[in-house]
């Protein structure tokens, strides 16, 4: 019993580590106070690729660690306030790396896996400079 309850613990914890913001807006203050890059997830409550996408390559400990440098913010294509404040969506998921004053840095649309989406944050990295 106590290895199922740790083994839920270890599994949540790495599951929830990013550390997300509520909305676009609160995104766009952040990254302006501490001058970073902002990465946004537009998501959708049916989307298999999107749970694939969170589950396998955002809970990856090196895309974490890549991801502390950007602020992180889901917005569900439901969600028509945030939607409108986002360019057209054209499939979820899609991620769009802004700078601090939503200039769009990269958008990538559908799953990648680790070593693609670590691929897709040098590229950010190197064009954001």
């Amino acid at each position: 019993m106590r290895k199922i309850i740790l083994m839920m613990m270890l599994l949540t914890g790495s599951i929830f580590a990013l550390d997300w913001v509520k909305d676009i807006d609160t995104a766009l203050e952040v990254a302006k106070k501490e001058h970073k890059n902002i990465m946004v997830m537009v998501e959708s409550e049916s989307c298999r690729w999107c749970k694939k996408m969170k589950g396998r390559t955002l809970s990856d400990d090196a895309v974490e660690k890549r991801l502390e440098k950007f602020v992180l913010v889901k917005v569900m294509r439901e969600d028509g306030n945030a939607m409108a404040k986002l360019p057209a969506v054209r499939g979820v998921p899609t991620i769009f790396f802004m700078k601090e004053d939503k200039a769009i840095i990269e958008e990538i649309i559908g799953y990648f896996n680790v070593e693609d989406f670590v691929s897709y944050i040098n590229d950010v990295e190197k064009k954001a400079q």
